[in-house]
C-alpha cells in the first residue's frame, strides 16, 4: 500500500510540474492526489504496521498490533487516523484562513486604487534609478503583503513607466528576484516562511535578525550587477496615461500595511494563533472600509444594489480571492500530512541526515525548490527534522525555500504570476536572469552559514 501512495505522489507531482504543458490547473491534481492518497491509506489500514505520531514526532509504538476499532475510544488504528487527519486539517485551516485574511486585506486596498500611491516613489526618469526603487520596494512589500502580491502591484506600476515590454521584462526578472528575498526574512511574506511561522519552528524576532542580512545580499548583489548591465543604462519616458485617483487611496494603503504588521505583533503579544491576529486586522479594515465607501454613496445609488452586495469593498474584495491558490495548498499541505503520518517522511529525513550534512542538504533543497514547488518541499522538512524552536536549520530552510526558487520563473509564485503578466519566456529568463538568481542565492546562503558560525 505504500508504494501505491508513493506512485500516487509522484504522479500527482508531476502533473503540478507540467501544469502549463498538459493545460490543467495545479489545484486539480493536488486535490486528487490528497483524496487518493487518504483513500489509500483508509483502504490499507489494517495492514499498515508504522504510523507517526506528528503532536509528539516520533513513531507510534506496536502500531501494526492495535486493533482497527476499540470500545470507549481506546487506542485502535481508526482511532490513530481520525486523530491525525482531525489534527492536520486543523493545522492546515489554519494556514489557508490566515492567507485568506492577508488577501482579502491586499484586495481591499486595491479596491480603493491604494497602490497608486506607490508610484509617487518614482522621481527620476533613468533605468538605473527605477530599477533600485522597484527593487527596494519589492524587498519591502513582499515582507508586509507577500512576494506574489507585491510582484503583481509593481509590475502593475511599472506598466504605467515603462511602455515596451521588452524593456519591462528585465525590470521585472529583478522584481521576482528582490520579492523572493524579501519574502524570506518575514513571517507574513512567503507562504513556506509562514508555515515554518505557524508551525512554531521559528518565531518573528529571530527570524528577522537571523535572515534580513542574507535576504538583503540575496537581494543587493543581483540589483548591483544588472544596474551595470545594458538595459538599464538609458533613460525612459513614462506614458502620459491619467490614473483614477481615490482620496482615501493612501489611508487604505497605510492602514492595510499597518494591520498586516500588527500580526505577529499580536501573536506575541498573546500567543494566541497567527490567524487571529489576522481576523483581527481584516475585521478593522474592513469596518474602516465599509464607512468610507458608504460616504461614496449618493442618494440616487442607494436603490441599485437589488439587495446584493455589489456596493461593498468587502464583498468585491473576496470574491477577487485566488481560490485555486487557497484550494492547491490545502490539497498539497494535506497529501504531504499522509506521508508523514505513514512514516515515510521521518525516515527519509533521517537517511538523508546520515548521508550528507544538513546545511547542504538544506542549499539542495533551495536549489530543488526552483523546479519543485517549495511549499511541500517545507511541509516535508517539517516532517523531518525533531528540532527546537528556532534552530538555525528551520531558518536556512526558511531562506533556502523562499529564495532558491528565483533561479527559474517556474520556482516561486512570484516567477509564475510575472510570467503570465508580461509574458516572459521561460528560456530568456533562465539565460538573462537566472545567473544572477543563483549568485545572489549563493552569496546569501554563504553569508547565513558565516554568521552562524561566528
Amino acid at each position: 500500500m505504500e508504494t501505491i501512495i508513493v506512485v500516487i505522489f509522484i504522479l500527482g507531482y508531476l502533473a503540478i510540474t507540467l501544469e502549463h504543458t498538459f493545460k490543467i490547473d495545479k489545484l486539480v491534481p493536488a486535490l486528487l492526489m490528497m483524496a487518493l492518497v487518504w483513500a489509500c491509506i483508509a483502504f490499507g489500514l489494517p495492514d499498515i504496521s508504522s504510523w507517526f505520531d506528528s503532536t509528539k514526532h516520533h513513531l507510534v509504538d506496536n502500531f501494526g498490533d492495535l486493533p482497527m476499532h476499540a470500545e470507549h475510544h481506546g487506542a485502535s488504528k481508526m482511532h490513530w487516523l481520525e486523530e491525525t487527519l482531525l489534527f492536520h486539517f486543523g493545522k492546515t485551516c489554519e494556514i489557508l484562513i490566515f492567507l485568506i485574511g492577508a488577501m482579502t486585506i491586499v484586495e481591499i486596498i486595491d479596491h480603493f486604487n491604494g497602490f497608486s500611491t506607490i508610484k509617487r516613489f518614482v522621481k527620476s526618469n533613468k533605468k538605473k534609478s527605477l530599477l533600485w526603487i522597484m527593487c527596494i520596494l519589492a524587498f519591502i512589500l513582499s515582507a508586509i503583503i507577500d512576494n506574489l502580491t507585491a510582484t503583481i502591484v509593481l509590475i502593475t506600476i511599472l506598466r504605467k513607466l515603462i511602455a515596451e515590454n521588452k524593456d519591462r521584462i528585465w525590470f521585472a526578472g529583478l522584481i521576482i528576484i528582490a520579492a523572493n528575498a524579501g519574502g524570506a526574512w518575514s513571517p507574513i511574506g512567503d507562504v513556506t516562511t509562514t508555515m515554518l511561522w505557524m508551525g512554531e519552528k521559528v518565531t518573528t524576532v529571530q527570524l528577522i535578525k537571523l535572515l534580513i542580512i542574507p535576504s538583503l545580499i540575496c537581494m543587493l548583489i543581483p540589483t548591483i550587477i544588472a544596474s551595470f548591465l545594458k538595459p538599464f543604462n538609458s533613460t525612459f519616458e513614462a506614458p502620459q496615461v491619467k490614473d483614477e485617483e481615490n482620496k482615501y487611496g493612501a489611508f487604505m494603503l497605510y492602514l492595510g500595511l499597518i494591520s498586516i504588521v500588527f500580526v505577529p505583533i499580536f501573536k506575541t503579544l498573546t500567543h494566541l494563533p497567527p490567524y487571529v491576529g489576522m481576523m483581527l486586522s481584516l475585521s478593522v479594515v474592513t469596518l474602516v472600509a465599509e464607512i468610507l465607501s458608504s460616504r461614496q454613496f449618493s442618494i440616487s445609488q442607494l436603490g441599485e444594489s437589488n439587495g446584493n452586495h455589489s456596493n461593498s469593498p468587502v464583498f468585491k474584495a473576496l470574491s477577487k480571492i485566488e481560490m485555486p491558490s487557497i484550494l492547491f495548498f490545502l490539497g498539497i499541505l494535506m497529501t504531504v500530512a499522509a506521508l508523514e503520518s505513514l512514516g515515510l517522511i521521518f525516515t527519509f529525513g533521517q537517511d538523508v541526515q546520515s548521508a550528507i550534512s544538513t546545511d547542504l542538504f538544506v542549499i539542495l533543497l533551495g536549489a530543488g525548490s526552483a523546479v519543485i514547488d517549495n511549499v511541500p518541499l517545507v511541509a516535508a522538512s517539517m516532517g523531518m527534522f525533531d528540532l527546537p524552536t528556532d534552530s538555525a536549520t528551520w531558518h536556512f530552510i526558511a531562506y533556502a525555500a523562499g529564495t532558491g526558487g528565483s533561479m527559474l520563473i517556474i520556482g516561486s509564485a512570484a516567477g509564475v504570476v510575472a510570467m503570465g503578466m508580461e509574458k516572459i519566456s521561460f528560456f530568456w529568463y533562465l539565460k538573462k536572469i537566472g545567473w544572477l538568481a543563483a549568485i545572489g542565492y549563493l552569496t546569501g546562503a554563504g553569508s547565513f552559514l558565516l554568521m552562524n558560525s561566528i
